[in-house]
């Protein structure tokens, strides 16, 4: 078994728009996101830090660098699993987010685990 297997977090994102906490007229389109991450390797890890690429349709890019994730730093047994959900606001009605996490394994070992590219979309902007 080589390390990368020891060391493995599976993520999966799903998104929702937030009518309620958004202002089309002005440019204000609010979206939820929910991260379900799973420690698929052998080694029980803490999720230090994120990072996020956050892209309108515009091309506007925020990128975001910080602790954790909702104020926590989780720690996964191998199989654990961790749920949350955050938001974000977009200056255009479409938008994508990708990034990573960085872990830190009990046995000192940082890795990153990889946020998979996902599409920020208002109902009907799509086709």
């Amino acid at each position: 078994m080589n390390a990368n297997q020891s060391y493995a977090i599976d993520i999966s994102v799903m998104t929702k728009f937030l009518p309620e906490h958004s202002d089309l007229s002005a440019g204000r389109y609010a979206f939820a996101y929910t991260v379900s991450m799973s420690n698929k390797g052998l080694v029980t890890a803490q999720l230090i830090s994120r990072h996020w690429l956050i892209v309108d349709a515009e091309h506007l890019t925020q990128e975001v660098r910080g602790p954790g994730v909702v104020g926590l730093q989780p720690l996964l047994d191998p199989g654990q699993n961790f749920e949350y959900t955050s938001g974000c606001v977009l200056a255009t009605p479409v938008g994508t987010m990708k990034g990573s996490y960085h872990f830190r394994a009990v046995d000192g070992t940082g890795f990153e685990a990889e946020i998979p590219s996902f599409v920020l979309s208002m109902p009907r902007t799509l086709h």
